[in-house]
């Protein structure tokens, strides 16, 4: 019993997991995506092709070959990156959400686990 009750939650827990992993990823490749998919007033994260730090940023617009935007909600300072510099965007909300979800199912995994374990 001990033993079914474990395999079936951590089954419920690894498909969960497979299926919260989901973000929204914009990619150079201008035969997938020329970021018209960017929606103005989202914040993302910009990963950059030559390795340095990502950049988080509040976008506007695509204006030629820069994405311009802000470099947060409150900070009004102008951002503007070369999509030639870009190796890819994030939505940042996304990625944040699929955390949340994966903490709570496993809080909800662990608490089945225990009540399971007290119950024997």
């Amino acid at each position: 019993m001990k033993a079914s009750v474990l395999l079936k939650s951590s089954l419920l827990t690894s498909l969960f997991v497979i299926s919260s992993c989901a973000t929204t990823k914009y990619s150079m490749d201008t035969a997938k995506n020329d970021y018209s998919n960017l929606q103005a007033g989202k914040m993302y994260t910009v990963m950059m092709r030559d390795g340095s730090k990502n950049q988080k940023m509040l976008f506007r617009n695509v204006e030629g070959d820069n994405l311009i935007g802000t470099a947060g909600r409150k900070d009004s300072t102008v951002v503007t990156i070369p999509k030639a510099n870009v190796a890819a965007v994030r939505d940042s909300r996304k990625a944040g959400m699929a955390t949340g979800a994966v903490v709570i199912g496993a809080a909800g995994v662990a608490a089945l686990v225990f009540s399971a374990s007290r119950a024997d």
